[in-house]
């Protein structure tokens, strides 16, 4: 069989860019706003059931980034060997980082009195990141946005009297309008991340209260993908508009092989956070090390998908110190292995992968990546089709030669390891030439 024979593609479902998209493979994803002051997540006013007037009186009124400096965060994405990144303009609490012509609920009415999208996206820009704008479906402040299960007010018989009041199309023409101002703004936008249809389910609520779903009918969202696409017909849309568009988006799990839509492998990206929260949360304690964390990066190449993963930066602007020493950690790998991450995507299926390690592989050099996740000096095998291609193996880090000996009669390479495990390298990574 012939190398070439066993290249991969990944087709997209829509017609946006994805060429440089699963090239690049990692993104910083970066959760901001004022629920950065209570520290207790990006879901507060939600899970405390905070109404609007006491959430804007203790966060809206008192949001002072005043240590905000937006090229140190580009720095910190582009050493970790991010390539692109994807700011919250507006969660679901309806806060809005830019200056925004159709609101009041804009970070330029706080202390601040600053636009801070604007330097995010040119410092980011500036250091070679592409730009992608998360936009939240969901608005919790924005007078006709109507109750969900997802809503603060939920069961709050007061907030309910309202409802009657509220016409969601409204909301809608907000929605819509916001998301067209974003891309006019800041064009080139490469990636436009929407954030997420609301399913409805069975709730322990009173029985006069009703609830609906909210999904593509409600958003509009065929109507909102034509606005987008005119706009910029190359950008890259998210699958949670009800509609599947350009990537698919699992959160917070690992698939355990190439994300499939109707059979066929597809664009995907999973996003992660470091700990349990995407906004700043000061007390939470299950932050992922380093090692995992490169982990979640190489699984995701290993099956053909993308890494999107989430920083939290503080009240003050600043990015959490848990946070820069994981990013500084990513870095130290990615200065030497990023070979294994840029333009891979998964190995062919017949190449079979030695026990704890997986492989990337990319097409266009015809290199393949064993990243060995148990280092255990001696001897370790590829055993299959890959064996009748192997040219030369060398690790990674440094590039020192690695002895193979080939044993075809038993369809074998065997490969002899290093004692010592290398210094700089968290996840030892073979490079492997091909013929």
């Amino acid at each position: 069989m012939k190398l070439e024979d066993l290249t991969l593609t990944t087709p997209a479902l829509t017609p946006g860019d994805t060429s440089w998209f699963t090239h690049d493979r990692f993104g910083m994803f970066i959760h901001w706003g004022i629920y950065a002051l209570p520290s207790r997540g990006e879901w507060v006013k939600r899970m405390e059931k905070i109404p609007t007037d006491i959430y804007d009186r203790k966060y809206f009124k008192h949001f002072d980034p005043d240590l905000y400096d937006p090229d140190l965060w580009a720095s910190l994405a582009a050493e970790a060997g991010m390539k692109y990144f994807v700011i919250t303009t507006k969660h679901h609490d309806g806060f809005c980082l830019w200056d925004s012509a159709y609101t009041d609920y804009k970070v330029t009415n706080t202390p601040y009195g600053k636009d801070v999208l604007t330097p995010m996206v040119e410092a980011f820009k500036k250091r070679g990141l592409r730009t992608g704008l998360y936009h939240s479906l969901l608005d919790w402040h924005h007078p006709h946005y109507t109750i969900d299960q997802n809503h603060p007010m939920y069961d709050n018989e007061e907030y309910w009297a309202g409802e009657k009041d509220r016409d969601i199309n409204k909301y809608i023409e907000y929605l819509h309008a916001q998301t067209e101002e974003l891309l006019k703004k800041y064009d080139p936008v490469d990636v436009m991340w929407f954030d997420f249809s609301v399913e409805p389910y069975d709730f322990p609520i009173p029985p006069y209260y009703h609830y609906e779903g909210k999904g593509k009918e409600i958003w509009k969202s065929e109507e909102l993908i034509r606005k987008i696409r005119r706009i910029n017909p190359k950008i890259i849309i998210d699958d949670r508009l009800g509609i599947d568009q350009d990537v698919k988006t699992p959160e917070q799990t690992m698939p355990t092989e190439w994300y499939r839509v109707n059979g066929t492998p597809v664009v995907w990206e999973a996003c992660h956070t470091f700990s349990g929260a995407w906004g700043y949360a000061r007390d939470e304690e299950t932050w992922k090390s380093v090692d995992q964390l490169l982990k979640l990066l190489i699984d995701s190449v290993s099956m053909g998908g993308n890494l999107l993963l989430n920083v939290g930066p503080t009240g003050r602007g600043e990015m959490d110190e848990r946070a820069v020493d994981r990013l500084k950690g990513i870095g130290k790998w990615m200065k030497r292995h990023s070979r294994s991450i840029y333009g891979c995507t998964q190995a062919p299926l017949e190449f079979e992968c030695p026990k704890d390690c997986r492989y990337t592989y990319n097409p266009e050099t015809k290199r393949l990546y064993l990243h060995i996740y148990n280092w255990n000096f001696g001897k370790i095998y590829l055993r299959g089709e890959v064996c009748e291609h192997v040219e030369y193996i060398q690790l990674l880090n440094d590039a020192s030669e690695i002895f193979y000996t080939e044993l075809p009669e038993r369809n074998i390479v065997e490969i002899s390891l290093p004692v010592k495990k290398p210094t700089n390298a968290e996840i030892p990574v073979l490079e492997i030439f091909l013929k």
